[in-house]
Parts: C-alpha cells; sequence; structure tokens
C-alpha cells in the first residue's frame, strides 16, 4: 500500500497558506502543522494533525519546544522514505516541509525594541526544519517564500510530485533564506557590542534585476538591495526612459549621496562618478543653476541628483541641457511632464558646430539607438568609430549606409570611471 504524502506546515507569516493547504489536500497531502499554524487551517475547515498529536511531546517553554523531535526530523532526513529507522522511531516520511521564520529582521527594525523582544524572535526550530529539508533535496521539497506556492502546486499536479529542478532550486532559495536570517541576527547582535565596526561583515541583500552588462560590456552584473527600504538608487522608482545600466546606476548613486547631504535645497551634478558642479541655493531651480554653471561642458550629459522635489521652475531650468538622468524625493505633475518631453542631445555635433562637416566621430560607448547616428549625420560627420555590441547594431547600420557614414567597429570598449 503507497502511503499518501504528507506536508509539514509552521508558518509565522500566513499569507496564502489557506489556499496551499486546500491545494495540498486536494493532492491527497495529509497535513502536520504546529500549533499556530493547525488553529487556522482547522478555523479554514481544513483537517490537520497537530504536531503535538504526532509525536505525543506538548508545545513547552511558551512555544520555543515544538518541531523538535526525532519523529519530526527523522520524517524529513530520511533519504527514501521506507527506511525500517522510521518504523523504529513511529515516524513516517515527510514530503513538503512549508516553514517560514519568525520575523526578526522587522522586529529590531522597530526603534523601541528592546533585547528581550529581539531574542525571542530568533527562530530555532523553523531554521532547523528549513535546513534539514534542503539537505534531503533529492527527495523532499522545502518552501519558504509564498510566492512559491502556486509553482509548487502546479507542478505537483503536473507531475504526481516535485522535478528534480524545483526541489534544487527550492532548496537554494531555502539556504539563501537562513544565510540571510543568521546575518541579520549576527548583525544586530554585533552592532550591541557598541563598536562602530563589527568584528566580521555579513551581507545579505536581494538581487532585483540583471543588468546588460557591467563597467564594459565583456563583464556581468546585476543590481542587488539591502532587505530594508530606505532611500538610494536600488529603491527609487523609474518614471521614464531606458531601462538603467550599471554606470548609471552608479552616477546616479553618487549624485544622491551628495545631494543628501545637504539640509538647503541642493543639486548635484555628476560625470563619470565625480561631481561637476554642486550647489545650494534658495530655491532648488538656482541650486541647479549653478550647478550646471560651475562646469557646463562636463555637465553635458552626466546626471543630477536634488534632495528636494522638482517643481516647474527647477524642470525649466533643466530643460535645454542635455541630460542623462535625474533623480529626487518627487516631481509635480508638470515638472514631470515637461522632464519627459526633454530630447537626448548628441556625443560631439553639439559642441563642434559647423566644423563637425566631414570630421570622424569616435566613440568609446556603443550606438544604443540609432538616434545619435542620426543627430551625427544632420551634424555633416562623414566616418564613425565605436565599440559596437548593441542589440540595436543592425539598425545603427542601416542608419549608417542610409546617410552615407563609413563606420568602423572596433569591437573593444573601455570605459573606466
Amino acid at each position: 500500500m503507497v502511503s499518501p504524502p504528507r506536508a509539514l506546515l509552521s508558518v509565522s507569516d500566513k499569507e496564502g497558506l489557506v489556499e496551499l493547504a486546500r491545494g495540498l489536500r486536494d493532492l491527497g497531502f495529509e497535513l502536520i502543522g504546529t500549533d499556530g499554524t493547525a488553529k487556522a487551517l482547522m478555523e479554514a475547515g481544513l483537517s490537520v494533525t497537530t504536531v503535538a498529536d504526532y509525536t505525543g511531546l506538548r508545545e513547552g517553554l511558551g512555544g520555543r519546544v515544538k518541531t523538535l523531535h526525532p519523529r519530526i526530523f527523522a520524517g524529513i532526513l530520511a533519504p527514501t522514505g521506507d527506511e525500517k529507522d522510521l518504523q523504529d522511531l513511529g515516524a513516517v516520511a515527510i514530503d513538503l516541509v512549508i516553514v517560514n521564520l519568525y520575523p526578526f529582521e522587522a522586529t529590531v527594525a522597530k526603534p523601541d525594541v528592546t533585547a528581550d523582544d529581539a531574542v525571542e524572535n530568533i527562530d530555532i526550530g523553523g531554521v532547523s526544519l528549513i535546513r534539514a529539508a534542503a539537505k534531503n533535496a533529492s527527495r523532499v521539497g522545502v518552501l519558504v517564500n509564498p510566492a512559491r506556492y502556486r509553482d509548487v502546486l502546479q507542478a505537483w499536479r503536473e507531475h504526481k510530485g516535485l522535478p528534480a529542478k524545483l526541489r534544487e532550486d527550492l532548496a537554494l532559495e531555502a539556504f539563501e533564506y537562513t544565510s540571510r536570517y543568521d546575518a541579520a541576527i549576527f548583525n544586530y547582535l554585533a552592532s550591541r557590542q557598541g563598536g562602530s565596526l563589527p568584528p566580521a561583515l555579513r551581507l545579505a541583500y536581494d538581487k532585483i534585476a540583471d543588468l546588460r552588462y557591467g563597467e564594459n560590456p565583456y563583464q556581468r552584473a546585476a543590481l542587488y538591495r539591502e532587505p530594508y527600504r530606505f532611500a538610494a538608487t536600488a529603491t527609487a522608482e523609474r518614471l521614464q526612459g531606458r531601462e538603467l545600466s550599471y554606470n548609471n546606476l552608479i552616477d546616479l548613486d553618487a549624485a544622491l549621496r551628495v545631494a543628501t547631504e545637504f539640509e538647503r535645497p541642493a543639486a548635484v551634478v555628476i560625470k563619470h562618478t565625480n561631481p561637476s558642479g554642486v550647489a545650494l541655493g534658495p530655491t532648488l531651480a538656482q541650486a541647479y543653476e549653478e550647478a550646471h554653471a560651475a562646469d557646463p561642458i562636463s555637465a553635458y550629459g552626466g546626471v543630477v541628483g536634488v534632495n528636494r522635489t522638482i517643481d516647474l521652475p527647477t524642470a525649466k531650468a533643466m530643460k535645454g541641457d542635455v541630460l542623462d538622468a535625474v533623480i529626487a524625493p518627487g516631481y509635480e505633475p508638470q515638472a514631470l511632464e515637461m522632464l519627459k518631453g526633454k530630447k537626448k542631445g548628441t556625443f560631439a555635433c553639439y559642441k563642434a558646430k559647423g566644423a563637425a562637416r566631414g570630421s570622424v566621430a569616435v566613440s568609446d560607448a556603443y550606438f544604443p539607438f540609432r538616434d545619435g547616428l542620426d543627430e551625427l549625420a544632420k551634424g555633416g560627420v562623414a566616418v564613425i568609430a565605436q565599440p559596437g555590441g548593441s542589440i540595436r547594431d543592425a539598425e545603427v547600420i542601416a542608419a549608417a549606409d542610409e546617410a552615407g557614414i563609413a563606420m568602423v567597429f572596433t569591437g573593444t570598449r573601455l570605459f573606466k570611471h
């Protein structure tokens, strides 16, 4: 007789729990839950066995001891699920472990948190369950993220189990989850020692985007964000324009860091991570004008950071300047519409004016769109040298052919901040 699949559920975050449990019951799962989780499922009309009933051990020490029992861990760690050791322990195989942990990070982020509150929110049993299930990913599935519940239900319906690749992916997510949790605990306890610098540095950032390339096209890059939301380029909302590059993000981060150092209205213009102009003023518009005027040649194609909501006068001051990006705490609606209507100007013809006719244009960056080449053609450029490597190279080549411009692809871009 084939035993039914079993799921162990112990979650602090109940988001999506009932829907998941219903789906598992429909698939023939037996459910085992810790007291709080089981109560939520029973209130929803679902049949579930409590961990206490399964192990014969009532939750003790104010809930500190729930799942730490050989029958639980044997059922998770059993390699094939039919070992004699399971029978000797009176245990059954567990096929799916759904666990998320006490909200330690959210707890210590509160300004009035006490050391006792923080310590009470250090999860012990949950971390052990997750690690056990992830270790035995060859047989057991582990779920720590409610966003994955639907994927698991769908996979089980289609395959009568979890494919090996999905189990491996879930195990990797689980180890990432517990490593971040441990890093948060370490960083909090280290900060309580009173030193300005901790004895070690533990980073736990979430990847939010893959970038097309790094500082140069042959380098790989991604954008990572700290778990807590604060004013930063990684938490900013893109309101207009193309996807930001690694170099755009570095410049925007520098612009934001400088601008937010000041209490008075401030503006900073950054080019290649260096400020070409920083200014304070009675109004944001005046601060921007003075920052741009500090070095208008270097400011061409730079990025701007300000520490105030951009109003219409500031947008008007920016309108005539060629800027790659602007970062600000906010935008008045009219100001945003004006900035959205700005056109990006061109590498060289603007500065050369009439002298560009018949000249050679050399760029250390590829042409992401054909518009840059069209502008060079209007200026009378005869030859262009550029590294190439854009996904729109074919469009750029077509534009050069239309304009009768000779174009050389060097194949190498070296862009050093």
